[in-house]
């Protein structure tokens, strides 16, 4: 099949070199994802990862209290389940659907294969895989040294640059349990935001209005998720 008669939103395969998109496409099969949908559990077999095409996907770290934080976020730039491809067998993170969409599927040991023996998928890869370990680094200092007004923000413009549109479906209590603090705390800075004229938000969408004021409220750690993103893609 020529590369034209199939075609994905997913920034990782369309970046792959056009005998390797044609090798993989067979073995892709696009799923749809709903919101809250587990993806992944903590221990749980590694039988597929996904390219997104529509929609985020959450890492999220889980305390034993129950209490959890997201620690990265996955979107149309990239794979989730890369850790397969280097060689896990089982999952060591808890993957949920943050906003909902569609994904292209694949078996994670047809996957793994093609990661080890073509070159240019491999390169592909790998150079998604450090750019996400750069954001769990970046985000691990910024919800140590940043208030939750900050991480708010950056969560926000985050979220709008991976699904590519400046309204998000999110509600406060989702959004909380996503920056790992109160709904009631969510909300003051809704609040606040929007009396700034940065966003509007309702009937559980959060619109951005002012990206340039939204991005000074967010400081450096936006910035630097965004170039990286701009590189990636």
């Amino acid at each position: 099949m020529p590369r034209a008669s199939h075609t994905t939103n997913n920034r990782l395969l369309s970046a792959l070199p056009s005998e390797d998109f044609d090798q993989l496409w067979p073995d892709l099969h696009r799923v749809s994802w709903s919101t809250h949908q587990t993806l992944y559990e903590v221990g749980a077999p590694i039988e597929h990862v996904y390219f997104c095409e529509q929609g985020i996907a959450s890492i999220v770290a889980i305390m034993a209290d129950g209490s959890a934080s997201e620690v990265g976020m996955i979107g149309i730039e990239g794979i989730v389940g890369a850790s397969a491809l280097l060689g896990a067998k089982v999952s060591s993170q808890h993957v949920i659907v943050q906003l909902p969409g569609s994904a292209l599927r694949m078996d994670a040991a047809l996957c793994k294969a093609a990661f080890d023996l073509r070159p240019g998928v491999r390169t592909t890869m790998l150079r998604f895989i450090d750019s996400f370990l750069a954001l769990i680094a970046q985000t691990a200092a910024c919800n140590r040294l940043h208030s939750a007004r900050q991480r708010c923000a950056r969560w926000l413009l985050m979220a709008s640059d991976r699904i590519e549109s400046d309204t998000i479906a999110i509600t406060h209590e989702f959004l909380s349990f996503m920056l790992g603090i109160r709904r009631t705390g969510v909300t003051a800075i809704a609040r606040e935001l929007r009396r700034s004229g940065l966003i509007e938000y309702r009937h559980g969408r959060i619109r951005i209005l002012d990206r340039h004021g939204l991005q000074a409220v967010a400081r450096e750690c936006y910035r630097i998720d965004h170039e990286a993103l701009r590189r990636l893609l």
